[in-house]
């Protein structure tokens, strides 16, 4: 959102903000009252209807606000989906946005209602046109900054949201890398380590044999060969697991053409990468797509698919869509879930669009640097 309003649609915001006026003074009302009576439980449920009353009357405030200033104004809200009535109580008690809209519904009182008025009797009064014309733009970003400042998470919270988010994320990192190593080892354990161990049994017994019977000796060390070369498939297919070499040789943009020449489903590879991105965070990237391309290959039922890489203002971006049926939900399975913990750690996100029949959309952002020069060509891979 970068756009700022003109004076006429800023004056529809002062006309809306002075109609939700009364209903931002009786929800102040009942949360005060609310939270007075809270003692003795029958405050209990004026503030279950008043303070959520009073957060949607902020909210709107919040997003006229961010049409005011031309950007974005997070909420910063502690989540309580899915909590009981007393532990949406003390969530909403210790989320510092409660006490800020609190404290910016009792601003809005004798401050905004000020300012919101002056703007439409401005254009009301026709003398004075002109001044409604060049002051209206400035009485309503004033406004605006007024709710800015209470409606907005400050640095504090900031902080401390952030540190709650790496916390978060670290916890998942730390179970993905369990999980992995607890996978490895399962690999190893069911695959080369058992391999081995019928290896080393075989030359054993052709080891007894090759006095007595020369010829069979020789069908067990040929036996023995071949559960070498299977041993060694086992491992690369373990290592590739870990970190594909087409991914240490080609890079990113390389290792998912590959990817994409190993689908069912054609798909094209969009390279708008000049570099690559740090190790850790071009391992990251490739196995969310890679995931993201076996969803597509297993559930879209799509005839074509695509993904789009680039990076610009320090995020690494990629898109991986198709024309299937939609309806992609990142809460069903664990592939996307693993995704989402893949790119947590390096402090990136996912965004799923994935309307009832299509096009399904996945954005991938990783915040990162890019280094060395691009070996690869730049071609699309279908």
């Amino acid at each position: 959102m970068n756009q700022q309003a003109g004076p006429l649609r800023l004056t529809g915001f002062a006309a809306l903000q002075l109609l939700m006026f009364p209903l931002v003074l009786v929800s102040l009302i009942l949360v005060v009252v609310g939270g007075t009576l809270t003692l003795v439980t029958v405050g209990i449920p004026i503030l279950l209807g008043s303070l959520p009353a009073l957060r949607w009357l902020a909210d709107r405030h919040r997003l006229l606000a961010a049409q005011t200033l031309g950007h974005d104004l997070p909420s910063g809200h502690l989540p309580t989906q899915g909590m009981s009535v007393l532990g949406r109580l003390r969530t909403w008690a210790r989320d510092p946005m409660t006490w800020r809209e609190i404290a910016w519904a009792l601003v809005v009182v004798p401050i905004g209602f000020v300012l919101s008025l002056l703007t439409v009797l401005l254009l009301l009064a026709v003398v004075t046109g002109a001044f409604w014309w060049f002051g209206a733009p400035h009485i309503m970003r004033a406004r605006a900054t007024v709710d800015r400042i209470f409606l907005s998470p400050g640095h504090t919270e900031e902080l401390e949201q952030r540190v709650s988010d790496l916390t978060v994320s670290r916890a998942m990192s730390v179970d993905h890398s369990a999980a992995e190593l607890r996978r490895i080892e399962r690999d190893l354990h069911d695959g080369a380590q058992a391999r081995l161990v019928a290896l080393s049994m075989t030359l054993g017994l052709a080891d007894d044999l090759f006095e007595r019977d020369p010829d069979a000796a020789r069908k067990m060390v040929a036996e023995a060969r071949d559960t070498t070369g299977a041993a060694l498939g086992d491992l690369r297919s373990v290592v590739r697991g870990i970190h594909p070499p087409v991914l240490a040789d080609r890079g990113l943009s390389g290792a998912v053409q590959a990817l994409a020449l190993d689908m069912a489903v054609p798909v094209t590879v969009d390279d708008g990468l000049a570099g690559r991105p740090p190790p850790p965070v071009e391992s990251a990237a490739y196995f969310a797509i890679a995931e993201c391309l076996a969803n597509l290959g297993k559930h879209s039922g799509a005839e074509n698919g695509w993904v789009r890489l680039s990076w610009a203002h320090g995020v690494l971006t990629a898109v991986v869509g198709d024309d299937g049926r939609g309806g992609a939900d990142p809460d069903r399975g664990t592939g996307m879930r693993g995704v989402m913990r893949r790119l947590a750690a390096f402090d990136g996100t996912m965004r799923v669009s994935s309307p009832t029949d299509g096009p399904t959309l996945i954005t991938l952002e990783v915040p990162c640097a890019l280094s060395s020069p691009k070996t690869t060509p730049s071609s699309g891979t279908a």
